[in-house]
C-alpha cells in the first residue's frame, strides 16, 4: 500500500463519480492527454481508456506503482509515462504535438503548472482538479473579491469555469479544503510578461486603491491623467476594473 507522501502534496481522487465527471467534462477532440501528478493511476485508467495519455510522476514510489498497473498500456502506447519534475522538464511545450491538460495535480505547484500550461503553444485545453480557493482566482469576474492579476492572466488567454466543487471526503486522506475542477479553454497564449509585471503592480495591495498602487512605480500625474482620460474612478479598488480596463490602462502607461 502507498501512502501520500506530504512533500508531493498528494491527495488521492477517489470518488468514482467526481473522476466519470471530470471524462464527461473532457474537450471532443483529437489531441493527446497529458495528465500530471498520476499518483495511484485512479483517473489514469479512465484516461487511457478514451485518448493516448503522456503523464508526468514525481514521485519515484508510485512510477513503480504506474509501470506495474499498466504495463499493458505502457507496451501499446496508449501511456506514456515519465518520472521526475515535470517543471525541471518543462521549456517551451512540454510535449510536441496539441495536447489537452487534465489531471488532478498536486496543490502545492497547481498555480505554476495552469500559468505554464497557459504559455505552452502546444496545450489547447486545461481541466484541472486545484484547491477551490485557486479555481476563484483563476476564474474570478471583475467585482468579485478574489478577482486579481490570476484572473486577469487566464481571462486574457482562455475562457474559465468552475465545472464542479469537490470535498474533502472525495480524496484520500482527505485534504483540509474544498477542490474544484476548472476548465480554461484557450484562445490564444500567455506570453506578454510586461504586462503581467504591471498587474503585479496593480494588485500589488488589493485593499487599497489603484491608483495609490500604481503611484508606487509611475508617475502619479501621469496615472491621474490617464485615469481621466479612461474615465476611471481615482478611487477604484483593483479589482473592480474588466480585464479589457487593465489592457488599455497598461498600453496608455
Amino acid at each position: 500500500m502507498v501512502k501520500a507522501k506530504k512533500k508531493f502534496g498528494q491527495n488521492f481522487l477517489q470518488d468514482q463519480t467526481v473522476l466519470e465527471k471530470i471524462i464527461e467534462s473532457m474537450p471532443k477532440n483529437e489531441n493527446k492527454i497529458v495528465e500530471i501528478g498520476p499518483g495511484l493511476g485512479d483517473l489514469t485508467k479512465f484516461l487511457v481508456k478514451v485518448k493516448s495519455v503522456e503523464a508526468f510522476e514525481v514521485d519515484t514510489d508510485l512510477c513503480e506503482l504506474l509501470q506495474e498497473k499498466f504495463e499493458e498500456h505502457l507496451k501499446t502506447g496508449t501511456l506514456t509515462l515519465h518520472c521526475g519534475d515535470v517543471l525541471e522538464k518543462w521549456e517551451g511545450s512540454l510535449v510536441d504535438e496539441r495536447y489537452d491538460l487534465v489531471a488532478n495535480l498536486p496543490y502545492y505547484v497547481a498555480t505554476n503548472i495552469v500559468l505554464k500550461a497557459l504559455a505552452d503553444e502546444m496545450c489547447e485545453n486545461i481541466l484541472v482538479m486545484v484547491q477551490l480557493e485557486v479555481a476563484k482566482k483563476f476564474c474570478a469576474t471583475p467585482g468579485e473579491r478574489e478577482f486579481g492579476a490570476l484572473s486577469v492572466i487566464a481571462s486574457s488567454v482562455a475562457r474559465c469555469e468552475i465545472t464542479q466543487i469537490v470535498p474533502p471526503s472525495a480524496f484520500d486522506p482527505a485534504p483540509k479544503v474544498d477542490s474544484a475542477v476548472m476548465s480554461l479553454r484557450k484562445f490564444e497564449n500567455r506570453s506578454d510578461e510586461g504586462f503581467e509585471r504591471f498587474l503585479r503592480v496593480c494588485f500589488k495591495q488589493p485593499r487599497k486603491t489603484l491608483m495609490k498602487n500604481l503611484s508606487s512605480e509611475f508617475d502619479k500625474q501621469k496615472v491621474s491623467e490617464i485615469f481621466d482620460a479612461l474615465s476611471f474612478s481615482h478611487t477604484i479598488r483593483p479589482h473592480q476594473l474588466s480585464t479589457d480596463d487593465y489592457h488599455q490602462l497598461y498600453k496608455n502607461l
